[in-house]
């Protein structure tokens, strides 16, 4: 079989529709390594991100300039040269032109944030955005919605039929799911200087992360919140916050993280935290859970459909009740020891395997 990706943010994007792209990838060329993957790129990337697992990827870049019209019209030519018989469009968008020449598509939907808090965007955002996934769900022959959440959003927001729609649930990379030995944790311990007790708060700081409800919990409990992400105008609130209210010693920002250090992060924090007001998913829920910590989240949306039965739920503007969960965990080892391990099987359903064989599913059931 002979598989088309459109693969931009697989070369270009180190986080989020990034990592998603490249763990599919990588899950099918080494699940199926019988399949061709063909990953079709607008422009070479200047320092790889993307590493070839085996001999059955091979990266296409166009031969012009009018690389955005590549993208979405002329790559098809490629696509009949290389003898493609499925195109995935990873991140909403697939070109125009596959059903006239006999390809079959697929088009990854992860959210319909824009659609559900458009405040959060700009007119004009708002306007692609629609377009764009609206057109690729149309005229893809199979969407996948990436939890059951996103699916109700594209049902109700772009108005296409839900036979149309898979859902096929997220992974995370392998280095999450790893036990990292005592001295390298030891190792980033010191080079971070974090302390033997604290909670953990990953993702970009913007405001519909709402890390400052974190921030606002932790003001009388006695522990360190660290969090990790890409800071966004929002992060001027928090760190205002912080000051004027004296909390510098309790709150430590990090970013430019690897994986590896991320990873080990995660396996030395205490709790895991993410108040999210919206999300499609929730990658960090599943990297927490397979790291054996304790998560904290939203109570509603795609949280609990992400987190399972056993973490424990919070109103996430609620800064008193978060804080009343945080205390509760802290002083309770035993507690946090069965919740970890109850969300640590939990989690096996989202293991690459599910995922490659979930997917592969769905590519033959289109050729049938």
């Amino acid at each position: 079989m002979n598989i088309g990706f459109e693969a931009k943010r697989v070369f270009h994007n180190k986080t989020g529709l990034g990592n998603y792209s490249r763990d599919l990838v990588r899950m099918i060329a080494t699940k199926f390594p019988e399949t061709s993957l063909f990953l079709y790129n607008p422009k070479k990337a200047k320092k790889s991100i993307f590493t070839y697992y085996n001999k059955n990827i091979v990266e296409r870049n166009p031969k012009t300039k009018f690389k955005n019209y590549w993208r979405q019209k002329g790559v098809v030519k490629d696509l009949l040269k290389d003898k493609i018989e499925i195109f995935h469009g990873l991140s909403g968008e697939i070109p125009s032109g596959l059903k006239k020449n006999n390809i079959k598509s697929v088009v990854t939907i992860h959210d319909l944030i824009f659609m559900r808090y458009p405040n959060l965007y700009s007119f004009f955002d708002r306007k692609i955005h629609f377009y764009k996934f609206k057109k690729a769900a149309q005229n893809a022959d199979m969407v996948i919605a990436i939890s059951e959440q996103t699916k109700k959003d594209i049902i109700q927001y772009l108005k296409i039929d839900a036979n149309k729609i898979q859902v096929v649930y997220q992974g995370c990379q392998p280095v999450f799911k790893t036990k990292i030995p005592e001295d390298q944790l030891e190792t980033v311990k010191k080079k971070y200087l974090l302390p033997d007790q604290f909670v953990l708060n990953v993702g970009t700081i913007e405001a519909r992360k709402n890390a400052l409800t974190i921030v606002k919990a932790i003001q009388n409990i006695d522990t360190t919140l660290v969090l990790i992400g890409k800071e966004t105008e929002y992060a001027k609130e928090i760190h205002e916050h912080i000051t004027s209210h004296s909390l510098q010693h309790k709150v430590r920002f990090l970013k430019g993280i690897d994986s590896f250090e991320l990873a080990t992060i995660y396996q030395l924090a205490t709790v895991f935290i993410y108040p999210s007001l919206f999300e499609g998913f929730g990658i960090p829920i599943i990297e927490a859970l397979y790291s054996k910590i304790p998560v904290i989240t939203t109570n509603s949306g795609v949280f609990p459909e992400a987190a399972g039965p056993n973490s424990i739920y919070i109103n996430p503007t609620n800064a008193n009740e978060l804080a009343t969960k945080i205390q509760f965990l802290l002083e309770n080892p035993e507690k946090r020891k069965e919740i970890a391990e109850k969300g640590w099987h939990f989690v096996q359903q989202f293991n690459d395997d599910v995922i490659a064989n979930r997917l592969m599913e769905i590519y033959t059931s289109l050729l049938a």
